[in-house]
């Protein structure tokens, strides 16, 4: 009789389970991790009527490998540059969130009595919210258009930068059992020093690589070649001593640059859905009914301070980022839970063993409770925001409206803002990429190559040597190197930059000077031999500038052009589509601003359609709504417009119409859409002017696109006669549209 290993046998009973458990769940319209921690507490040792899984040593090897596909696809998804798009809004927001709760849940571990370490990871716990419980309610309940969902998101893309950071933190912390301050400011510098150096280098080689090798790509190849990329830099990652899933989070967010990102992402969701739900059925195993029964009164404090910390914070942290109250508010209530993130710290410190037993079950009992209420908090957020409205003074109110006015405006940047844009950002990355050099040779070439068993005095002089020549234009840069060019772009600025071009040359000679002196001694003492060395490489720097500045400028050419190589595509593709059709238009909502131009003029005066292309499909002006406004209707201070163009014509429109960028939400109830539907020859429109024909009247709306014969005429003149076979688009309530024309 053939013997099947226990490895095997409970791997078929964890995913035959949660495929039971998640189809029920899926079924009641439930978060499907909620399925599969109830799966894993069935195969767990604390539930004796079930299969209990024998090899917990492997599904816990198995759970690790989940985190690390877990945190490669959160990479994927997540993307630097998507980071540096969020806006000053959701990062202020996240940080002030992250932040508050990190201390309220430090507080409330204190007061309820436990020890700093466990307090602090319960900190960390609630500190960060989960994505997928997020975009799950938001799919359910449709609000994936509306404006505050995309402060959210960006919200939850820094708060991945900050569990991250997290990770880091709460390892040292673990490691040195002591909250040290110097420890901790060392991490983050350690850590903020690799994330740019990984960035930089993965963003100038991986593209090189993938697009060396993608005629030979087939989904085949290309799962094998990015998990291994992903699993390699998870090695590099634990040799200079972080944590797996930060090797893993970074290779994601580099290929998320590429070209093939998308395609990686799409191949590896199996994968790593596979390898996520062992993991949160790992999550279950641990859970204990008696833990969970004798500290009932404690998980109901922490989800208590959970909900309406995080509702606060995120709230208030909205409001100093600018953004009203209203769309402060629907964040706050978004946001009000924990998830993935949470159970991976929390397991961190089961792993290191510096966090108490009772932790883990807490937080996983208190996701599980804020998993449930998120969707109930987000469907009654207008509610919730009526009745906290209603009792605020009027007075604050408008403070609070000038203050995001003011806060928004764009004022003209200073002198220390100029010089960070011009110079500060280069310099910075050059000279983080000038220590990391030293740092490799070090570490790496110095080691493989020579025998430093040797004691010999020559070896660090070739260690210095090389180093400053991999460095040269590195150092060129930072000492020669021109300002960028989004800096002289206004003549203001270039004249500014004129000015102060004595004392900027000063100051980067001398910070180039002492590089080259810090890149001496880091590998021998100074002698004097070593000066007039380093006198000589100066000369010889300026004499072979010719040679050194192209060299430097090919390698940030080609960095620039492998950072944008997946926009570049993009837009190719968007350059062989069709000419623009009626469905690529949008309807966008913009408020008038009180410094608007177009304030106190008709629609006719304003121009709006006659300079932009766009068209004012709705008027909202407090509780009235002006359906297809008329050519004689006056615009006011903070009127709500619904215009339909294109990105382009929308964007120009915008610059007139909005003095800042402040938003609000549309009105819950706003049915308003874009419909289409065919004219037949029996139609009773055909053969009439868009004028004459009634549509307008009918469905009080607006006709915004006609395709005939091919032919597409986007915000067509209302002179135009409709014919038989015309496929009319029209904003209009789409009730009252398949009501009256379908």
């Amino acid at each position: 009789m053939n013997h099947l290993p226990d490895l095997i046998r409970d791997l078929g009973f964890i995913l035959i389970t949660a495929a039971c458990v998640t189809l029920l769940f899926k079924r009641l319209k439930q978060p499907v991790v909620l399925g599969y921690l109830i799966a894993g507490f069935f195969l767990g040792p604390h539930f004796p009527f079930f299969i209990h899984v024998q090899d917990t040593q492997s599904v816990h090897i198995w759970a690790e490998i989940g985190v690390i596909f877990l945190l490669f696809g959160l990479g994927l998804e997540f993307s630097f540059k998507k980071l540096s798009r969020v806006g000053k809004s959701a990062g202020i927001t996240a940080f002030i969130e992250a932040v508050f709760m990190l201390g309220l849940g430090f507080l409330t571990g204190k007061v309820i009595g436990w020890n700093s370490i466990d307090s602090l990871y319960l900190g960390g716990v609630l500190s960060i919210s989960s994505t997928t419980i997020i975009v799950r309610a938001f799919d359910e309940l449709g609000l994936k258009g509306k404006k505050f969902v995309s402060l959210v998101f960006g919200i939850l893309i820094v708060e991945d930068l900050i569990a991250i950071l997290l990770l880091v933190l709460l390892t040292t912390v673990g490691v040195s059992n002591a909250l040290s301050g110097s420890e901790l400011a060392s991490a983050t510098f350690k850590l903020g020093f690799f994330l740019t150096i990984w960035f930089l280098v993965g963003i100038y080689l991986i593209p090189i690589f993938l697009n060396a090798i993608r005629k030979l790509l087939n989904p085949e190849t290309t799962v094998v070649v990015s998990l291994g990329l992903c699993l390699l830099m998870v090695i590099i990652a634990t040799n200079v001593g972080f944590s797996a899933p930060l090797g893993a989070f970074i290779m994601g967010s580099i290929l998320a640059e590429t070209k093939e990102g998308k395609n990686i992402e799409h191949l590896l969701n199996p994968i790593k859905d596979l390898f996520s739900a062992v993991f949160f059925v790992s999550v279950g195993m641990m859970i204990n009914p008696q833990s969970l029964y004798e500290y009932a009164d404690i998980i109901l404090i922490i989800t208590l301070v959970t909900i309406l910390g995080k509702v606060f914070s995120t709230t208030i942290g909205a409001l100093l980022s600018g953004q009203s109250l209203k769309t402060s508010m629907y964040a706050g209530m978004s946001l009000a839970q924990i998830g993935e993130f949470s159970f991976i710290i929390a397991t961190l410190g089961v792993t290191l063993k510096v966090t108490s037993d009772f932790l883990y079950p807490i937080a996983v009992a208190v996701s599980a409770i804020t998993t449930f209420t998120t969707p109930y908090l987000i469907r009654n957020s207008q509610r919730i925001y009526e009745v906290i409205s209603g009792r605020i003074p009027q007075g604050f109110k408008e403070q609070l409206t000038h203050y995001e006015t003011t806060f928004v405006t764009k004022s003209e940047v200073g002198v220390f803002g100029l010089l960070w844009e011009a110079y500060g950002i280069r310099i910075l990355l050059n000279v983080t990429v000038v220590v990391a050099i030293a740092l490799f040779t070090e570490h790496v070439i110095l080691n493989f190559v020579f025998d430093l068993n040797t004691q010999s005095r020559v070896i660090p002089g070739i260690g210095a040597i090389i180093s400053i020549v991999i460095a040269a234009p590195f150092l060129w840069a930072i000492i020669f190197g021109a300002p960028a060019q989004s800096s002289t772009n206004s003549p203001a600025n270039v004249i500014k930059l004129r000015g102060l071009l004595v004392g900027v040359t000063i100051a980067r000679v001398i910070l180039g000077l002492l590089l080259l002196l810090g890149l001496i001694s880091r590998f021998t003492t100074m002698h004097s031999s070593y000066l007039y060395a380093l006198i000589v490489i100066v000369i010889l720097s300026i004499v072979l500038r010719k040679y050194i500045e192209p060299f430097y400028h090919s390698i940030e050419e080609r960095f620039m052009y492998n950072l944008n190589e997946k926009e570049r595509e993009e837009l190719e593709l968007q350059k062989r589509k069709p000419q623009l059709a009626p469905w690529d238009a949008a309807m966008v909502e913009f408020i008038v601003s009180p410094n608007s131009i177009i304030i106190g003029k008709t629609l006719q005066e304003s121009e709006l359609k006659e300079k932009f292309g766009v068209t004012i499909a709705l008027i909202e002006r407090g509780h009235k709504k002006i359906m297809a406004p008329g050519r004689d209707h006056l615009l006011m201070s903070y009127d709500h417009l619904y215009l339909i163009g294109s990105d382009t014509e929308l964007a120009e429109a915008k610059r007139v119409i909005e003095a800042t960028d402040f938003h609000a939400e549309p009105p819950e109830h706003a049915n308003y859409g874009l419909e289409s539907f065919h004219l037949s020859k029996f139609s009773p429109y055909i053969e009439k002017t868009i004028r004459d024909c009634g549509i307008r009247e009918s469905i009080e709306g607006l006709i915004v696109g006609v395709e005939r014969e091919g032919k597409r005429f986007l915000n067509p003149d209302s002179g135009m006669v409709l014919k038989a076979g015309d496929l009319l688009w029209v904003v209009a309530d789409i009730k009252r549209v398949n009501l009256n024309l379908k």
